[in-house]
């Protein structure tokens, strides 16, 4: 499980980054959403849920 999640988070962090020519104009939206996930991760982790 901690496996898949991390490759899920890997994936999400290159997917976040503006560097193609049509997701430059997004602005925050994809990094706002991946850092809702890794607090929601963050949370789930500290409570020993993950």
């Amino acid at each position: 499980m901690r496996t898949i999640l991390l490759i899920i988070v890997v994936l999400l962090l290159v997917a976040a980054l503006p560097t193609w020519p049509y997701s430059a104009s997004w602005g925050y939206y994809p990094s706002g959403g991946l850092g809702l996930v890794l607090l929601i991760l963050l949370i789930l982790a500290l409570m020993g849920r993950v």
